[in-house]
């Protein structure tokens, strides 16, 4: 009897742990992937500052954007 509740706690602390670590590399990878901020959102943003973007200034801008992601993931 004693030997199954240690051996669930064990089994439930390892799965919890496992399931975190597993959450967060997904949400990582998918924030990686997926930028919360797209073109359009910060082609308005510059828009209200005062500034005219091209295509070119907001393809730099996110690339830029995605590799200091990168950088900080690391």
């Amino acid at each position: 009897m004693g030997i199954t509740i240690t051996v669930a706690i064990i089994a439930l602390l390892v799965g919890a742990i496992a399931g975190f670590y597993g959450a967060r590399k997904y949400m990582e990878n998918y924030l990686r992937n997926n930028p919360p901020i797209s073109e359009d959102m910060l082609r308005t943003i510059m828009m209200q500052m005062g500034q005219k973007p091209s295509d070119r200034k907001l393809h730099q801008m996110m690339q830029t954007m995605k590799a200091q992601a990168k950088k900080s993931g690391k």
